[in-house]
């Protein structure tokens, strides 16, 4: 989608100065260099805007956008509370269970669908919880977060136009950058491999240039987060986790 589309009467310009002036005037929102290099970096390259539904106006695509960016920023793991589950579990779950494994009670099946439930809660805060720590580290060395998805395909960006892309766990995608336009390559890092379970950290200490990144680090990090913030993880009501030793 062009930019014409996305944003209507384009001007880099104005853009920054127009956000700057909204986001010192609402509550909840602030201006800071992290704010300014992400919006700053989609100017520059306006094919990295986010496309937002319905924007009539170039202060109403502003508006929206720093609603998203101060929305993935005030709902970051240490702050957030998690919903509970939307959905119930399908009582045909039981029956294949119990089918291929007869010996086991009630009880042990609903241990294992009301674990298998809290795992499934824990999965989905765990980019939350990466996204944090390394916004915490990073930005020590220039490298800013886009808080809410503010730039498409980008997780962290510097003044200098440096794009990165973060993933938890590795996928199908081989390659270790991508290209958006020519001359702007967005860089990619994942902290786990899916396969045989082998951590990539070194590779983002080298690309960053540090050396403080680590398993151990970001172990202690995510403890000490839910420790402080027991509402990031939604756990169900269930008298199973009492029972659990």
């Amino acid at each position: 989608m062009s930019n014409n589309l996305k944003i209507p009467d384009f001007d880099a310009n104005l853009i920054v100065s127009e956000a700057e002036n909204i986001a010192k005037l609402h509550a909840g929102m602030f201006w800071n260099d992290s704010v300014k290099t992400v919006l700053s970096i989609c100017c520059n390259s306006p094919e990295l805007f986010p496309y937002l539904k319905v924007c009539n106006s170039r202060l109403d695509y502003i508006s929206k956008w720093l609603n998203k960016y101060f929305g993935g920023y005030n709902n970051r793991a240490s702050k957030r509370t998690s919903k509970k589950i939307g959905t119930i579990s399908d009582k045909i779950i039981d029956t294949i269970i119990s089918a291929r494994l007869p010996t086991l009670s009630t009880d042990g099946i609903n241990y294992i669908k009301y674990a298998h439930r809290l795992s499934m809660s824990a999965e989905n805060i765990l980019g939350l919880l990466l996204e944090e720590y390394l916004a915490e580290k990073l930005s020590f060395y220039g490298w800013y977060c886009a808080w809410g998805e503010t730039i498409n395909k980008v997780d962290f960006c510097t003044k200098q136009g440096e794009l990165l892309q973060v993933k938890n766990r590795s996928n199908s995608e081989n390659s270790s950058s991508s290209s958006v336009r020519k001359g702007t390559i967005i860089r990619k890092w994942h902290r786990v491999n899916a396969q045989n379970g082998a951590y990539y950290w070194k590779e983002l200490n080298q690309l960053i240039g540090c050396s403080n990144l680590s398993e151990e680090d970001f172990t202690a990090f995510v403890r000490q987060t839910i420790a402080e913030n027991h509402a990031a993880l939604y756990v169900e009501d269930s008298k199973y986790w009492q029972q659990i030793q």
